[in-house]
């Protein structure tokens, strides 16, 4: 179980930050610090620090926004999205926009996770 924090544990977020993670915005592809990007570690959220995504399941999807076949399990809720179309991505413990997530378009028909590289933070595994 995912322990919530409260809002004042949050990190403060720049204006940019909050367009996307607040106000549900999207970054331009090809522009995000984590697209093209294959360390190995684990993407956490950037407003609560929640791990959320594995670089094992990152993959180049050529969308533009850095994409995830899988999600660490319980870290991100699905939500229809205002426009009845697309399916929302967020954190499940701070409510933070990731993106959106698309059924069969990954590796061997996995889901597509696209997320928006200013939603996520990336930690090195230790050596």
């Amino acid at each position: 179980m995912i322990m919530k924090e409260k809002k004042s544990e949050y990190k403060k977020l720049t204006k940019e930050e909050e367009e996307v993670i607040i106000n549900k915005g999207t970054e331009p592809p090809f522009t995000g610090k984590y697209y093209l990007f294959w360390d190995k570690g684990t993407y956490i959220c950037k407003r609560c620090k929640t791990p959320l995504y594995k670089s094992s399941s990152k993959f180049d999807s050529g969308t533009g926004w850095p994409s995830f076949s899988d999600e660490i399990p319980g870290r991100v809720n699905r939500s229809m999205d205002a426009d009845g179309l697309r399916t929302e991505i967020t954190c499940n413990n701070c409510g933070a926009h990731l993106g959106h997530v698309f059924t069969g378009e990954g590796p061997n028909k996995t889901d597509r996770h696209c997320v928006n590289s200013i939603s996520i933070e990336f930690v090195p595994d230790s050596k």
